[in-house]
C-alpha cells in the first residue's frame, strides 16, 4: 500500500476531505444562528474552549495528550498556528458574518486555495505547482461566484460592511497561511497537534471575550446547539481531520475543501431551511468539480488504475 503524498493523496483523504466539505458546510449556518445569542467574541471563545476540551480528553485516552508535544520547535509552531490560523480567523469570521451577506463569507473561503498557491510554491514546493493546478483552481473559484450568485457583491447596508468583507478575506488568508504552515511543521501525533493548537487558540481568545462581552447572561436553546456543533464539529473533528490530511497530502489538495465548503452551504440551506433549487446550482457545480478534476488529474487517474 502506497503512502499518501501529495501527487496521490489516497481514498481516504478524499473521503476526508469530503466530510470536511460537509461539516464546514454547516459551519456558517450554526456561526449564524449561534450569533444570535451571544456576542462574535464569545461564539469563538466557547467554540474554541469546548473543542480543546474535547480534543484535550480524546487525546490522553489515545496516548496523544498535549504531553507528547515536547521540543520548542514543534511548541512554536502550535503557537503560531493557534493564533494566526484558528483564534485570529475564527473571531474575523464571526465578526464579519455580523454585517455581509452570508454569500460573500463563501466566496471568501472559496479564494483560499488561490491563496494556498503562491505560498505554496514559495514555501512547500514538493507540492507541485503547475498549470495544471492553476488552471483547476482558478475554475473552481469560478464555481463558486457562479454558486453564490450576486449576493456575494450585494451590499447588505450596514454601516460596517466594507470592515466586515475586509474581515472574511483576511480569515481566508490565515486559513491559507496556516495549512502551508501546518505542512512544514515538525512531525507531531495528529491529535496531540490538533490539541496544542486548539488550547492556544482558546488561551487568547477567551480572555478577550470575557474582558469585551462578559460572561452570557442566558443560554438560549437554538443559539447554545447550534454552538455546541460548531465547536464539536467544524472545530473538533475538523481540527483533527485537518491535520491529517495536511500532513499527509498537502496543503493544495487540503485547500479543494474550500470549493465543497459553499456547494454543502447551498445543499443544506435547500434541505434543512426549504431554499429554492437555484437554477445555476448545476452549472456551478460542474465547474467545481471540472476544476478539482483538472487540478488532481495525475492522482484521480492513479487511483482508477488501482481500483
Amino acid at each position: 500500500m502506497t503512502d499518501a503524498n501529495p501527487t496521490n493523496p489516497g481514498l481516504l483523504n478524499w473521503l476526508l476531505i469530503l466530510l470536511l466539505g460537509i461539516i464546514w458546510g454547516a459551519a456558517f449556518l450554526s456561526v449564524r444562528v449561534a450569533l444570535d445569542g451571544f456576542g462574535p467574541w464569545t461564539v469563538a471563545a466557547l467554540r474554541t474552549s469546548i473543542a480543546a476540551v474535547i480534543l484535550c480528553s480524546i487525546g490522553t485516552l489515545m496516548g496523544q495528550g498535549i504531553e507528547k508535544i515536547k521540543s520548542p520547535s514543534q511548541w512554536i509552531f502550535c503557537l503560531v498556528i493557534g493564533t494566526g490560523a484558528i483564534a485570529l480567523p475564527f473571531v474575523l469570521l464571526s465578526l464579519g458574518q455580523q454585517v455581509v451577506p452570508s454569500a460573500f463569507a463563501g466566496v471568501a473561503m472559496g479564494a483560499v486555495p488561490l491563496l494556498v498557491l503562491p505560498l505554496v510554491a514559495i514555501f512547500s514546493p514538493e507540492e507541485g505547482i503547475g498549470p495544471r493546478r492553476i488552471i483547476g483552481m482558478g475554475l473552481g473559484f469560478v464555481g463558486v461566484i457562479i454558486l453564490v450568485g450576486p449576493g456575494a457583491i450585494k451590499t447588505a447596508g450596514e454601516p460596517f460592511e466594507t470592515l466586515g468583507r475586509m474581515a472574511c478575506l483576511s480569515a481566508a488568508a490565515c486559513y491559507a497561511a496556516g495549512s502551508v504552515l501546518t505542512r512544514r511543521a515538525p512531525a507531531m501525533p495528529p491529535i496531540a497537534f490538533a490539541s496544542a493548537t486548539m488550547v492556544v487558540a482558546a488561551a487568547i481568545v477567551l480572555p478577550l471575550a470575557l474582558y469585551l462581552e462578559g460572561l452570557p447572561n442566558q443560554f438560549p436553546p437554538i443559539p447554545s446547539l447550534a454552538l455546541l456543533f460548531a465547536a464539536l464539529g467544524p472545530t473538533a473533528l475538523a481540527a483533527v481531520i485537518r491535520v491529517r490530511v495536511i500532513t499527509t497530502a498537502g496543503s493544495v489538495f487540503m485547500s479543494l475543501t474550500s470549493y465543497m465548503v459553499p456547494v454543502w452551504s447551498v445543499i443544506l440551506g435547500i434541505i434543512i431551511l426549504n431554499e429554492q433549487l437555484s437554477s445555476t446550482l448545476f452549472f456551478a457545480l460542474a465547474l467545481i468539480l471540472l476544476g478539482i478534476a483538472i487540478s488532481q488529474s495525475r492522482s484521480l487517474l492513479g487511483m482508477f488504475r488501482r481500483a
